[in-house]
């Protein structure tokens, strides 16, 4: 895959990550396309941590445990160290009170969603988006293990048995209760994102065109989520709310799996021009501090109002540029000076061992298992280049 094209995968990241801004800073009511934005990193993040499985997979030196033990050292250097420094500093500060409530535990195991949905309330407010971080993190845990063990014929099935699983949970609901952050914040109402990333993944293992049910459906899926996002009648009904809960958040994933699909491949377009923009792939680099930041920024911009000359107290557009410019330097000061030297070490965790090519008799040329590949141009690049300077599929979140 060239390094434009990755590219214009950051690029995406920054689109999703501008929504939740747009959602947290702006909207009045911004829960839907911030939710939208994280459907669109989950479908990154399934696509691209299971095609760099796979890809460890075929090559000829793969080994389960050291590719189970890198990609788990790896995440943990890329993720764990701004994850923890912020909840270190909501502790030390005390931001909005974080002490009172007993949850830091909850975040620091990477169960926020759990601590969320059985409470039923955003409290603590300023850590609430570290829910799906909870649930990226499950899912890293338990993903690798299904990709590098079960059989390979295997995979594309367990893909979609987890999309069918999360699509029951969503159909099923009106049965088991009425609306609640256990709806959202459960595994099960986001693996189907997940999941329809990594199918994409192997499906793109055997071919890069669309089924033609997908390439027939993804404009009306598109207009049907649309009515579904803008649709907020008052008073609302228990079964519309669910029906408006499932056109958008399940008539979104076709589209938003092509786009990933479409962008890993390169958009030879206006639009492939722009996700390729100097601007949109360095913030797309930096979209995990930005994520991760941007409720701390919010808080401290609050507090700090008195001596901001716009309006930084409520949504708008000052709450908007003043947050997304601070949110901006922060995680790229941090992303410079603390995230990406110790992302540096990732190139001492490889995939595929580089020192156990199998040795062939004296004077005897040595030939792959059938079927393998030696990935010299994409995982050993991947260990050896600039981790600041393209996408990497262990980078994202």
């Amino acid at each position: 895959m060239s390094n434009m094209r990755d590219r214009q995968l950051d690029g995406l990241r920054t689109i999703a990550v501008a929504m939740v801004l747009y959602a947290h800073f702006f909207a009045a009511d911004g829960s839907i396309w911030g939710h939208l934005g994280v459907r669109l990193f989950f479908v990154l993040s399934g696509f691209l941590i299971t095609r760099l499985l796979l890809e460890a997979r075929a090559d000829a030196r793969y080994q389960p445990a050291t590719a189970l033990k890198a990609f788990y050292i790896r995440r943990a250097l890329r993720i764990f160290p701004p994850y923890f420094a912020v909840l270190a500093l909501v502790w030390l500060v005390n931001l909005e009170g974080v002490r009172g409530t007993g949850s830091l535990k909850w975040h620091a195991l990477y169960l926020a969603n759990y601590w969320y949905a059985l409470r039923g309330e955003w409290t603590p407010w300023v850590l609430c988006h570290t829910w799906s971080l909870s649930i990226e993190e499950q899912f890293y845990i338990v993903w690798p293990l299904a990709i590098l063990l079960t059989p390979r014929r295997m995979i594309g099935g367990i893909c979609l048995a987890v999309i069918a699983c999360s699509l029951a949970y969503r159909l099923c609901w009106p049965l088991t209760g009425t609306p609640s952050l256990v709806r959202d914040l459960l595994p099960s109402g986001s693996m189907d994102a997940l999941a329809c990333g990594a199918l994409l993944a192997t499906y793109r293992e055997r071919t890069q065109a669309w089924p033609q049910w997908m390439r027939l459906s993804w404009m009306p899926l598109v207009a049907a989520a649309s009515v579904a996002l803008w649709l907020r009648p008052d008073p609302i009904t228990p079964a519309l709310d669910w029906f408006i809960w499932i056109g958008s958040e399940v008539f979104p994933l076709v589209p938003l799996v092509m786009l990933v699909g479409a962008a890993s491949l390169g958009f030879r377009s206006a639009f492939g021009q722009l996700l390729e923009s100097a601007p949109m792939a360095a913030t797309g680099r930096i979209s995990y501090g930005i994520y991760l930041f941007h409720p701390i920024i919010l808080s401290l911009i609050v507090r700090a109002q008195a001596w901001i000359p716009v309006n930084v107290s409520q949504q708008g557009f000052g709450r908007l540029i003043i947050g997304s410019a601070a949110t901006l330097a922060v995680a790229a000061i941090s992303w410079r000076l603390f995230e990406k030297p110790l992302n540096g070490f990732k190139r001492h965790f490889p995939y595929v061992a580089r020192d156990n090519l199998p040795v062939a008799a004296a004077g005897e040329p040595w030939e792959p298992r059938r079927g393998a590949k030696i990935y010299e141009t994409t995982l050993s690049r991947r260990d050896t280049h600039d981790p600041g300077e393209a996408v990497q599929a262990s980078d994202l979140q």
